[in-house]
Parts: C-alpha cells; structure tokens; sequence
C-alpha cells in the first residue's frame, strides 16, 4: 500500500503518519510538504517514509509525488490562527482541483479529504450549536469559509469518478482519546468536539473499511 499525504507538516498531518506506520505493518507513505524541516527527525529517517517537497501549485512535481499511489489522503486546511486573514481566492480549493486531474490522470481512485461542518450534506439536519459555530466562521473568517466549501464542491463534482470521502469535523481539540462517532450534523448523535488523534484514527481505518466511500459524515468525539 502506498499512501500520498498532504498537510503532512501540520498537527493532524503528523498524527496521521504515525497512525498509519502503527496500524499498517506494511505500507509506504508519500509526504508532499513545503517545508522538510517541519518533519520530525525520526519520521525523516523512517525507511517507509518518501517525502517530496514541493508547492501545490506545481503540478509536475506533485505528479511525481502521486507516481504509484493508491490513496490520497488529505489534511489540507485553512489556518485557524490565519483564519481571518485567508486569501480570497479559494487556493485549497484550486489546489484540489489539481491533485483531482492528477488523479484522473494516473488512475488513483482513493481520495480521503479533510474538511469541516461548513460543507453541507443532503443528510444534514437543523442543530442550533453547529449552526452557530458555522455561522460565526462565515462571519469571521469568510475567506476560510468560502475555501472550504468551495473543496467540498470540487471534489463532489470534479471528483465524480473517483471513490472520495470528505471527512467534515468540528472544533478540534488536542485530547488523546480517539474514540469517534461518525455521522450527519443534527443526527441526535454528533457533537462540536473532535480531537486530532480521533480524526487521524478515523481516516487511516478508512482507507480499508471503505464504509464511507462518496460520503461526507461528520465525526465527532464519542
């Protein structure tokens, strides 16, 4: 199994490469990451791990990247401190309109993304707490907001062919427990709290599960 990951730098990217080296004995993962010195030195010399560096923009190198994958698992998201200062032109949400093309291209089917409760989804019900948190982002980091959603409509879209799933999360804390609950806001079930190892967890026992395939759930802390 080999598993390209983006955001691979970031709190949940990190998580999410030692989630994976834990649970799969025998996989190789692909970092793509702007800055090599934000990976931790024991993750720099683990023989499983190839890491890239490139931008998201550069299509020909990031191709390399995606050579002999088989999923795509993404941690792409704005920043939180950055929040209200995200540039306004959506460019996570064009970022994924490249690695979808790429994926197209080289006949990767497997994309599991990272997104947040902005992104509707027809099994949505009204819940007063997640209409609060989304509308005070909507608010208060627009641009953020606008990207986010614009990644949920480029990969139902553009991602038509290939077997996505949009992870959407809520608030996320920095808990260990990574005991989730998965499901549709306004369910009777979900909450606004995850934490970073829950989401990790969730999304590397995906990639085999399949139990979410062209589905957006919204997971939560059990």
């Amino acid at each position: 199994m080999r598993i390209l990951i983006l955001g691979a730098t970031g709190a949940i990217g990190i998580l999410i490469i030692r989630r994976a080296l834990k649970i799969f004995t025998s996989c190789e993962l692909v970092l793509y990451v702007r800055s090599v010195e934000k990976v931790p030195d024991d993750l720099k010399s683990n023989s499983s791990i190839t890491i890239i560096q490139g931008q998201l923009t550069d299509q020909e190198t990031l191709a390399k990247a995606m050579s002999g994958v088989d999923t795509v698992l993404s941690a792409l998201g704005p920043s939180v401190k950055k929040g209200p200062f995200h540039p306004s032109n959506t460019p996570l949400a064009h970022a994924y309109l490249s690695v979808i093309n790429i994926m197209n291209q080289l006949g990767i089917k497997r994309l599991i993304c990272l997104g947040t409760a902005s992104i509707t989804d027809p099994a949505d019900k009204f819940n007063l707490a997640f209409s609060v948190l989304v509308n005070a982002v909507a608010l208060g980091a627009r641009n953020a907001y606008n990207d986010v959603v614009a990644i949920g409509k480029n990969v139902r879209t553009h991602g038509a062919d290939l077997d996505w799933t949009i992870v959407r999360v809520p608030l996320l804390t920095s808990q260990e427990s990574d005991e989730v609950i998965a499901g549709y806001v306004g369910d009777g079930r979900t909450n606004t709290w995850l934490s970073r190892a829950g989401f990790a967890a969730f999304v590397i026992d995906e990639i085999e599960k399949k139990q979410w395939v062209k589905s957006a759930p919204l997971i939560c802390a059990a």
